[in-house]
């Protein structure tokens, strides 16, 4: 089990039901399971705090509670005061052109059910999952951050259907090729979804 402490004005305690008055007021959640935010709501005069678990691109869990407006974050430790990590490995590569038709974000019919297959055979061993997308250099960068990050998105709701955890989702457009050049066969390679399992 892991205990949160939050030093947050204006929240409400949610053992006491008092409001905290300034910085160094706390807030002690305790009896959390390890690795699982749970359903945590505190209410301040007119906003809801969701509590989550966010992993940075390291695999670090970090406690985040965030009210849209602004948010606080903890890196998630044990007892023994270690951060709580987790293994990221690339997964799968998805290349473009196999999975979705020229210039657009939409998941063919078959790119679908092997989507499908693949969450469904890894989903055992995985914590979850980091959905990266990248494109070719040939439009302009602002054209191409937006579809890679719609065809990660399309990707991670592929895997939120199946049930799965879904960590990050990023697009990086043209930014992180994987081969040089101007050939096509350059284009084709830096086209592509990434997909990292975290364990």
């Amino acid at each position: 089990m892991t205990c949160m402490v939050f030093a947050f004005p204006g929240i409400v305690n949610a053992e006491n039901h008092e409001e905290t008055s300034s910085l160094e007021d706390v807030i002690i959640i305790d009896d959390i399971p390890e690795g699982r935010a749970g359903n945590l709501n505190f209410r301040d005069t007119g906003s809801e705090y969701q509590a989550t678990i966010w992993i940075d691109p390291d695999g670090c869990e970090h406690w985040v509670m965030d009210d849209g407006f602004e948010g606080y974050m903890t890196p998630h430790r044990t007892r023994d005061g270690r951060p709580v990590c987790h293994r990221s490995d690339i997964c799968g590569v998805l290349p473009a052109d196999q999975f979705f038709a020229l210039n657009q974000h939409n998941v063919t019919a078959a790119g679908k059910r092997s989507l499908r297959e693949f969450f469904k055979k890894t989903q055992s061993e995985t914590f979850g999952y980091l959905i990266y997308g990248h494109t070719d250099a040939r439009a302009s960068d602002e054209a191409n951050m937006a579809l890679s990050r719609l065809r990660a998105s399309a990707v991670a709701k592929i895997a939120q259907d199946e049930g799965v955890r879904v960590i990050d989702v990023k697009g990086f457009g043209e930014r992180q090729p994987v081969a040089l050049g101007n050939s096509s066969a350059a284009y084709k390679q830096n086209r592509r979804v990434e997909i990292y399992c975290a364990r």
